[in-house]
């Protein structure tokens, strides 16, 4: 005799996955998927990347996983005083090989001096009202000069930030001692940086309205820049992540796919 053997199929009603949501902690903003792109920025001469926020959360939920990096002496704590080659070494510790990464002003500066040095370390550089480029300028003799001439006003507060403010240097003025000398060696660097060592294939991204690193920076790069594209954008300042940041997370995810 044969048994037969009744299954009951019983239907269950999956629950639907949550829906995954950004996370900010004021370095990293990502979905959590694994199969999301790595975007590392260095950001520039700020001391705080909170205006970062949101481009960063745009770019997230376009699926781009952002690793900011708190650059040492301004978004994270430093009594040193550093150099170039120091921020070099910095970065490429925490830049893995074969990445892309994006440089915002002092930030362009340093990863432009790395893939001089190694233009292999990354996939793709993107620039972002970057500096680096040297010309003589009043700039770079205003700073030679304040540190000498402003000296005796450190004695008299109020005096001091007019005089800093009336020179254009506020950047210097708002620095810790040690911050001072890292800005003047920055500033000294350019000299010395060869942009035509740099192969990396690289996309510069300007503002239009930038009067930090004006346009004119720019098409420098582009031009010594091997493999490099240019895309100006009017209405863009200096920070077009304050800006801009719809238009900014626009043109990085052009840049990135």
């Amino acid at each position: 005799m044969t048994k037969t053997i009744s299954h009951a199929v019983r239907k269950v009603k999956l629950k639907k996955p949550e829906e995954l949501k950004s996370v900010w902690n004021g370095t990293e903003n990502t979905k959590n998927l694994s199969t999301a792109k790595t975007l590392y920025i260095i950001h520039g001469w700020t001391y705080s990347v909170e205006p970062w926020r949101k481009t960063i959360e745009l770019l997230s939920n376009s699926g781009v996983k952002v690793k900011m990096l708190n650059v040492p002496g301004l978004t994270t704590p430093s009594k040193s005083i550093w150099t170039i080659k120091d921020y070099m070494s910095w970065a490429d510790k925490n830049i893995p090989d074969g990445s892309v990464a994006l440089g915002h002003s002092n930030g362009g500066r340093i990863l432009l001096n790395l893939c001089a040095e190694r233009p292999e370390k990354l996939k793709k550089l993107i620039l972002l009202d970057s500096a680096g480029v040297y010309e003589v300028s009043k700039k770079r003799s205003v700073m030679k000069k304040i540190a000498k001439i402003g000296a005796p006003l450190k004695k008299i507060p109020i005096a001091d930030k007019v005089f800093h403010k009336l020179t254009g240097s506020m950047d210097y003025y708002r620095a810790p001692e040690n911050m001072k000398q890292t800005l003047t060696n920055m500033l000294e660097s350019d000299k010395d940086l060869v942009l035509a060592k740099v192969t990396t294939p690289t996309a510069i991204l300007w503002g239009e309205e930038d009067n930090v690193t004006p346009p004119r920076h720019a098409h420098i790069l582009k031009r010594k820049l091997v493999d490099s594209t240019l895309n100006i954008h009017s209405g863009w300042t200096h920070a077009p992540y304050i800006s801009d940041p719809a238009g900014l997370a626009k043109a990085i995810m052009k840049e990135i796919k």
